[in-house]
């Protein structure tokens, strides 16, 4: 067999989107491309789509040859014989109809030479079986193209039963030389893998608005403002079509994807409302084929969960990877170039952590009564080796960056752009002695003036943030040793309060007594599901000492501040919400992603203006505001005269995006 370097002539059978999107991309690339369908209008109609398109291409400087020269390589052809005569390579992109498509290889076969390679642009039907009507079985391969193949980069190689190695190597080769990304689907599995990974999103999606009552504008919301995904599953949806998603996800669940049905996608396609295609799917358009984005308001869906929403894509990484159908990288790419994604599942899977993924499913499994969300062994494998994701250091990827400092109470990991202070006693319910509070200021210490830490993040280690402070040392101690103590436990807490970069408390479990002081001192504060806080001294025969009196009052009104002070009753995540203690509430498994989504928003920002934002807020607050007025003007004049201020103007009106430094 020879090389991709001595393929000249290609077939493309199938003049529809697809088929002379494949044509335009081949000839682009200097092939003589044969182009077949049934009828001479529809090869007409393929010309001028092809034409139209290589304009565009050729409007924005795309191009090194003349339109006239790429369309002098198309040639077209109602006749198979025709279509084959002395190829090299041969692509078919009829409509997803596997005796169609069988029929048409058949065909193709008998007039082929020996050499020629055959591929099926097919996104459901498995290679193997398409393989099997040709006597070229080890020549036979898949090359999925994604919609529109001249714009999208990403194809999909997937190896049948059969194929030879070499003709994966060529068609790999092929692949680049049409200035495509490859990844190689190394067995035949339903879907592939960009089907697999978006129909895990899409029915989880469907699942939540049937079961849950989640709203359709909303949920596609969340995928754009918390997830950066250019369309919602609803969205794209519409856009690809709602028969032909019906018929993929139906077509993949018959040859042994795990899925239930998506009820409404069936209703809609029922009733001939098949998105875009047809005017109306999920969204109304104005009129057939005219596309309209759905408009979502910024703050729009920002309470529903991204993890919950993911994990069962994540889970479908796993499985692909355990199976070894793909690489991670591979995925990784596919959802990048496939989807639009703005980072790869695996990213993504150790933000969130393995073992909150693990969570979520499990969670899933519970409500829904579905095995399809069973967790991966090698998910489970991965928590009980712990190789949870960032946090660890490794999980499907390794994180040499992430740098661990042990204390004897707490940890120091530095994980750019953050630092997380975790209180490291979960035994003892992480409680609070003045050794804690010494390590938490030299912890603070240690990374203020490190470049790559933007912002600071305070949690616990295990189920409990902080408990409080070790009741142990209140014992036979006297009045002016616990005013020392107050007093050392006020210095950290300021320490935190007025700390140069922003500071998240990451409330996971109990956060009482000093737990909660802690928290009150941090600028934002996220709290799991499961969190109680609390100031429970008063059972103790004491008051709160390290800020709770003075805080809780600022955060809250004195009201509240007195019936949880003087009760010592400890409040669920959501009241301390309700107070206006807590800014957001997640469900245990999403704290951390939630986190991270905190962190890189604010490390987005400039350094400088963060920190004399933060003093003008805390000084201002204490003061008059004749006096804080003039402090917010001082520190105006401040940051005005800053690079991160002149460059932060000057992408306003140039209209980028701006790149602070800290100066």
């Amino acid at each position: 067999m020879s090389s991709s370097l001595s393929i000249r002539k290609v077939a493309v059978l199938g003049a529809g989107t697809m088929g002379n999107g494949i044509a335009e991309v081949f000839a682009i690339a200097g092939y003589e491309v044969r182009l077949m369908d049934i009828s001479d209008e529809i090869l007409r109609n393929a010309l001028n789509r092809i034409r139209d398109s290589l304009e565009r291409l050729s409007k924005r400087g795309e191009l090194k040859e003349s339109v006239d020269t790429i369309l002098s390589r198309i040639t077209t052809t109602t006749n198979i014989a025709t279509a084959v005569e002395g190829i090299d390579f041969l692509v078919e992109a009829v409509p997803e109809n596997a005796e169609l498509k069988k029929n048409i290889f058949r065909e193709a076969d008998k007039y082929a030479p020996s050499h020629a390679i055959f591929a099926s642009n097919t996104s459901t039907i498995p290679i193997t079986e398409l393989s099997e009507t040709t006597s070229r079985r080890d020549k036979f391969i898949g090359l999925h193209f994604m919609n529109p193949p001249p714009l999208m980069k990403l194809v999909e190689i997937t190896r049948g039963k059969y194929t030879s190695d070499e003709t994966v190597n060529i068609t790999v080769q092929l692949t680049r030389f049409l200035n495509k990304e490859p990844v190689v689907v190394n067995k035949d599995v339903p879907g592939f893998i960009v089907n697999r990974v978006l129909f895990r999103v899409m029915l989880e999606a469907c699942r939540e608005v049937t079961q849950e009552g989640v709203k359709i504008i909303d949920l596609d919301a969340m995928a754009r403002n918390v997830l950066g995904l250019p369309m919602g599953p609803f969205e794209l949806l519409d856009y690809i079509g709602l028969d032909t998603s019906l018929f993929i996800v139906k077509a993949m669940t018959e040859r042994g994807f795990r899925a239930h049905p998506c009820p409404l996608l069936e209703d809609l396609v029922n009733k001939g409302k098949l998105g875009v295609k047809s005017g109306e799917g999920f969204y109304k358009y104005p009129g057939p084929g005219q596309y309209v984005k759905p408009k979502v308001l910024p703050d729009q869906g920002l309470d529903l969960d991204p993890v919950k929403l993911m994990a069962p894509a994540i889970n479908e990484l796993a499985w692909l990877v355990r199976e070894g159908v793909a690489s991670v990288e591979d995925i990784d790419k596919s959802v990048r170039l496939g989807l639009n994604y703005p980072w790869g599942l695996s990213d993504l899977a150790d933000e969130i952590g393995i073992d909150n993924v693990v969570s979520a499913l499990q969670y899933l499994k519970n409500v829904s009564n579905w095995d399809e969300y069973e967790p991966d062994p090698l998910l489970t494998e991965y928590v009980k080796s712990g190789k949870l994701g960032r946090k660890s250091g490794a999980g499907f990827r390794n994180y040499p960056e992430v740098e661990v400092r042990k204390y004897d109470e707490i940890l120091l990991r530095i994980d750019p752009p953050a630092a997380w202070i975790v209180f490291n006693k979960p035994d003892k319910l992480n409680v609070l002695t003045p050794r804690m509070a010494d390590e938490i200021v030299n912890a603070l210490r240690a990374v203020e003036d490190d470049s790559r830490v933007k912002v600071v993040v305070i949690t616990g280690n295990g189920r409990t943030f902080c408990a409080g402070a070790d009741i142990n040392q209140f014992q036979n101690a006297s009045p002016i040793q616990m005013f020392k103590a107050m007093r050392h436990y006020h210095s950290m807490t300021l320490e935190i309060e007025y700390y140069t970069k922003p500071v998240i408390a990451a409330i996971n479990g109990y956060a009482l007594g000093g737990g909660l002081e802690i928290a009150m001192a941090c600028d934002i504060r996220i709290a799991s599901e499961d969190a109680l806080v609390g100031q429970p001294e008063i059972n103790l025969g004491i008051i709160p000492g390290a800020g709770g009196t003075q805080r809780l009052t600022r955060l809250t009104n004195p009201g509240i501040s007195k019936e949880l002070i003087l009760t010592g009753k400890q409040v669920s995540a959501r009241k301390a919400l309700e107070y206006g203690i807590v800014n957001k509430v997640t469900p245990n498994y999403a704290l951390e992603f939630e986190v991270r989504r905190w962190i890189k928003e604010l490390a987005s920002k400039p350094p400088l203006t963060l920190m004399l934002a933060k003093y003008a807020v805390n000084y201002g607050f204490e003061s008059p505001i004749w006096s804080s007025l003039n402090n917010e003007a001082a520190l105006f004049g401040v940051a005005i005269s800053t690079k991160d201020s002149q460059e932060g103007v000057r992408a306003f009106l140039e209209k980028r995006k701006p790149k602070f430094v800290g100066e």
